[in-house]
């Protein structure tokens, strides 16, 4: 079988080591794609590939039209809103992400974030510390569960809601499980977002949401873009200047962000995964369960149906 990995942005040498290891090692061939820059070349290089491995490219109808031998496309990550679902399972392709392989990368920019946040950004005067303070987790998968232990280590008071896991298995974890997403915005003095970008997720984080958070109340982004209604949030950030934003993903109004001096800081671009041990990790657990796949039909990690 042929294994294509197109990347626009590379996987680290490392990640790519790793990869050639275990695709070559149970007998399939490697191709790779590194710094494209026309969609032309993915189109080309994809045409005759089983296997394909991507990180923030996107694998639409076009491509997926292009590639008439594609059996099943990997996410080196954990977000895959880049690949077009519905597409995939027209043609008949699997689709798969790599969870909880970047996890600990972006729990640790978590409190990056927040530590710069309640020191004011660095700017010499006097700030506050995150001992004793409410944290709350919007989402308690992978992510959601390596901050819950961070903050832990920090001495923060940890609260968790997520639609889908289980009260018991939140407190299980010793994190106090909430009832709703508006009770984890009312009663925690941080919430860090962990959902995924979905119909009923985007925008979802509003100027009504936000605006339950108590005074000094800091708002954590490092999951999507999309979930954060920008046009509410800055108007909130107007009438209540206690409030902070930080996170990893630049808005699209980051202009207008950013005039809010001492309350606001984006990353240059997406951080959250971008450590060596994340990238190889990810990487080579896509290699894996393309091995898998291929080997006894594991679809363990599909996304699509």
């Amino acid at each position: 079988m042929k294994v294509l990995v197109a990347t626009e942005k590379p996987f680290a040498a490392a990640a790519v080591d790793g990869i050639r290891q275990e695709v070559e090692g149970a007998g399939h061939q490697l191709v790779l794609l590194e710094k494209y820059t026309e969609k032309s070349q993915l189109l080309e290089a994809v045409a005759d590939a089983d296997a394909l491995i991507i990180r923030s490219d996107k694998v639409d109808a076009e491509v997926l039209d292009a590639a008439k031998n594609l059996k099943i496309v990997v996410r080196a990550g954990a977000g895959y809103d880049n690949i077009d679902l519905a597409a995939a399972t027209a043609h008949n392709v699997v689709a798969e992400n790599t969870p909880g392989q970047n996890a600990n990368a972006v729990a640790e920019l978590v409190f990056g974030l927040l530590v710069f946040a309640v020191r004011n950004f660095y700017n010499g005067k006097s700030g506050s510390e995150l001992k004793g303070k409410r944290l709350g987790l919007l989402a308690f998968g992978n992510v959601g569960r390596n901050v819950a232990r961070i903050a832990k280590g920090f001495g923060m008071d940890v609260y968790a809601y997520d639609a889908y896991c289980p009260a018991e298995v939140i407190e299980a974890a010793g994190v106090h499980a909430v009832a709703s997403q508006d009770e984890l915005f009312c009663s925690c003095d941080i919430v860090s977002l962990h959902i995924p970008a979905t119909p009923e997720t985007r925008e979802s984080i509003n100027y009504r949401v936000v605006g339950q958070l108590p005074k000094g109340g800091i708002l954590v982004n490092t999951a999507r873009k999309e979930v954060i209604n920008e046009p509410e949030l800055l108007k909130l950030m107007a009438e209540r200047t206690d409030l902070k934003f930080v996170t990893d993903i630049k808005p699209d109004a980051d202009a207008e962000f950013a005039a809010f001096e001492g309350r606001y800081f984006s990353t240059p671009k997406k951080m959250g995964a971008q450590t060596a041990e994340a990238n190889v990790n990810a990487g080579i657990a896509a290699a894996k369960q393309i091995n898998a796949f291929f080997s006894d039909g594991c679809t363990k990690f599909q996304v699509n149906k």
